[in-house]
């Protein structure tokens, strides 16, 4: 799988550094005073300073919950999913959506958390028991 490359707006590069880089462990790459570059999960994240374009807007209801539309995120395995979470869950993190397991039983189950970067950036990470559900009908 070739990795995506996302840039997105911030209002502090050192939160952004202390979120991305210290509590979700990536890697920081190139950088300059305007923005930050990090290894998400394999994936090029950029973290641009631009305070007035940042937070999430607008919400439609997934499965019983309010989702942010403007959200982006990973799947992981599901080991690695309950790790996040437990870890998350451990650093006091305030959940947009709890971890929980969504479409239980039906096609396209997976398990999904979403929460706010320091900016009011929404991300989701999700996982699936049988990775071959990701595109299910």
């Amino acid at each position: 799988m070739q990795p995506f490359h996302l840039a997105f707006p911030v209002t502090s590069l050192d939160d952004a550094r202390a979120f991305y880089g210290g509590l979700l462990g990536c890697a920081e790459g190139r950088s300059s005073p305007d923005w930050v570059d990090f290894d998400f999960f394999g994936h090029q994240l950029v973290a641009h300073l631009a305070p007035d374009e940042v937070g999430p807007r607008s919400r439609n209801p997934v499965d019983g919950h309010d989702v942010p539309v403007r959200h982006f995120g990973v799947v992981l395995s599901m080991d690695d999913w309950q790790a996040l979470a437990d870890r998350l869950t451990t650093a006091g993190t305030q959940f947009v959506i709890e971890p929980y397991i969504r479409f239980k039983g039906q096609v396209g189950e997976q398990a999904t958390m979403f929460f706010l970067d320091p900016s009011g950036n929404a991300l989701e990470f999700k996982a699936f028991a049988d990775i071959g559900q990701l595109f299910a009908k």
